[in-house]
């Protein structure tokens, strides 16, 4: 898996207010970045912006590879079962997740909208395993998980970063990186 995300001079307005600039990094093949700071000070707004969903301000983005996202928003249809919800993004991203190790087997039958919500990051966990990008960004993924939820996210991205992947953790909680960096996002507050 070749994959390299690379930022440079980013800077990004909200309204009237710049919530970062002067945001560069770059990260190769088997590398991550956690990126910190408290609420409001521009994490998502930042994943985001590397996703390609939200224009920077200033700078620019480099990616070699496809990128998968996991944020707050999950992409399932709510009255669907979970394994049908599921079904449907296999179709369409061309791979499968190992739903007995996210603990999502007994569930598959089970409507998305009764899940909760570490089940809901586990199952978009699952998608996102399902895609295949090499290039993981990851906004808050230990949000509503348990002690082993959260140990088996960061399992999952230290195995993802040994098959060569990326990873952007943006979460204002610790998270194990063996492999990666921590970027404190307010230092670059406008």
């Amino acid at each position: 898996m070749d994959a390299c995300l690379s930022a440079l001079d980013l800077a990004c307005r909200r309204g009237d207010r710049v919530l970062f600039r002067g945001v560069s990094f770059a990260l190769e093949s088997g590398k991550a970045l956690h990126v910190t700071g408290p609420n409001g000070c521009g994490k998502s707004s930042l994943i985001r912006i590397l996703a390609g969903l939200l224009r920077p301000f200033a700078g620019s983005v480099e990616r070699a590879g496809a990128a998968a996202l996991v944020d707050g928003r999950l992409a399932f249809d709510e009255h669907l079962p979970l394994g049908r919800a599921l079904a449907f993004w296999e179709r369409l991203d061309g791979g499968s997740a190992d739903l007995e190790a996210l603990g999502l087997a007994d569930l598959i039958d089970v409507p998305v909208r009764y899940l909760s919500t570490g089940q809901r990051k586990r199952a978009a966990l699952a998608r996102l395993t399902g895609q295949g990008a090499p290039i993981w960004l990851l906004d808050e993924p230990l949000n509503g998980l348990d002690a082993a939820g959260a140990a088996l996210v960061e399992a999952m991205v230290a195995e993802h970063l040994g098959a060569g992947g990326v990873a952007v953790i943006a979460s204002h909680q610790p998270f194990a990186l063996a492999s990666g960096r921590t970027f404190h996002l307010p230092d670059h507050a406008a």
